[in-house]
């Protein structure tokens, strides 16, 4: 299979496993509606910064919506109001139709459909009148503070030579979203790491033999289970991710608000952590290990053996090695259910991965989630224990810092309106 056969097959099966999973009249409205969002997103192959950005922007305006349709946090100054009873369907079926079409008119045939399906299933009342009105709000709101938050600003990247040396020339990923307008950070290298290990030292040299042995595409040191983590945590879109925050979703007794909160605070959080890391990558511009044990000769380090054929198990991504992407999202995402979750029990986390069709990968805690993200990309082949450790700590900083100052979702006003801007 070639890998454009393998890409859009990946694709293909999101997209239906999306729509799939989405029981109508069972399924929580905020849960429903992102699901729909990602299998959007997935249908329109957007790249995953951008679809990260997609969602965070969704999500926003649905919790702005919900929260508007909830008399105890209104009048807000910033949240849109409506003296008549408002359809909390209604107004999240408008915010999404209104957010999606707008980031993604490719998919407008679709985004209607979907629109059309769940406005059918709410009785003709004021209620939904006025729940359409106030979802169209919300997402002209939340549009209006993230027009310039520069994810369309031309990329300049140079890539590094020597005048008359060629060098592959295939684009690297997001190298303007450093200059992004954050949600919650007050600046990119806001929460900047250190610098990767020096070549000469030990560290690099444990990790350097650690991928080149584990990480190989024929490797004989990876345990078939370990394979299949790697393969299952191969995709980067976003809704591997929300998976795992449904289990949470799902627990019973919470309400749309709940949910609506605990989505926009997730997807708020995974936004800025690729803000973060992305500029922590372009900043540190540190070499992948394909690069880098093709050259093992040429790091001044005994400790390291050059492997002249040495390829990952995956595709290596098209931007810098140092801090793993994949890491700081998963401890975002997990700060973020940690202190949903708080004192309370923990349910079982679980998701589903458009690189490990019918597979299902479920934990109890959620270090042990956080921790196989991190294995995974050693696995893979793509990323060294020390980026998966330093890209998990930067995510669970930005992870504690969206709780710490994301609005109290539970009750009394909120601002979190002004805060969709950006600090």
């Amino acid at each position: 299979m070639t890998e454009t056969t393998r890409v859009e097959a990946m694709t293909a099966w999101l997209v239906a496993s999306s729509l799939a999973a989405i029981p109508i009249a069972e399924a929580d409205v905020i849960t429903d509606w992102n699901a729909r969002a990602n299998a959007i997103c997935a249908a329109a192959k957007l790249p995953p910064p951008s679809a990260y950005r997609a969602m965070a922007i969704v999500q926003t305006a649905t919790y702005e919506a919900v929260k508007a349709t909830t008399p105890r946090h209104r009048p807000d100054g910033a949240t849109p109001e409506s003296d008549a009873a408002q359809s909390v369907d209604a107004a999240v079926a408008a915010a999404n139709r209104a957010i999606l079409s707008k980031l993604i008119p490719s998919q407008k045939a679709a985004i209607d459909k979907d629109y059309e399906s769940a406005l059918a299933g709410i009785p003709e009342s004021p209620a939904k009148t006025a729940g359409i009105a106030v979802g169209e709000q919300a997402s002209a709101a939340v549009l209006a503070s993230r027009v310039d938050d520069g994810a369309t600003a031309p990329e300049s990247y140079r890539p590094r030579t020597m005048p008359g040396v060629y060098v592959p020339t295939a684009m690297p990923a997001a190298p303007q979203w450093p200059s992004r307008k954050p949600w919650v950070l007050s600046r990119a290298d806001q929460f900047r790491p250190g610098p990767p290990p020096s070549l000469a030292s030990r560290r690099w040299a444990r990790d350097y033999n650690e991928i080149r042995q584990q990480g190989a595409k024929n490797s004989t040191h990876r345990p078939a289970q370990e394979t299949e983590v790697a393969r299952f945590w191969e995709t980067t879109a976003p809704a591997i991710y929300f998976g795992v925050v449904k289990s949470v979703a799902e627990k019973p007794g919470r309400e749309p608000l709940e949910n609506a909160g605990l989505y926009a605070a997730v997807s708020q959080a995974m936004d800025d952590a690729l803000i973060a890391v992305f500029d922590a990558k372009y900043h540190y511009g540190f070499w992948r290990p394909i690069t880098a044990i093709r050259n093992g000769d040429r790091d001044g380090n005994s400790a390291t053996q050059r492997d002249s054929s040495w390829v990952p198990l995956v595709e290596t991504p098209m931007h810098p090695e140092y801090p793993c992407a994949h890491c700081t999202l998963a401890g975002a995402v997990g700060a973020v259910i940690e202190a949903e979750i708080g004192p309370g029990p923990m349910p079982q986390l679980s998701t589903t991965s458009a690189t490990a069709p019918a597979t299902v990968r479920r934990w109890t805690r959620i270090d042990d989630f956080v921790q196989e993200v991190a294995d995974a990309r050693v696995y893979d082949g793509v990323h060294y224990r020390t980026s998966t450790e330093v890209g998990t700590a930067l995510g669970k900083k930005v992870g504690a810092l969206v709780t710490s100052t994301f609005p109290a979702r539970h009750a009394g006003p909120s601002t979190a309106s002004a805060r969709a801007g950006g600090g």
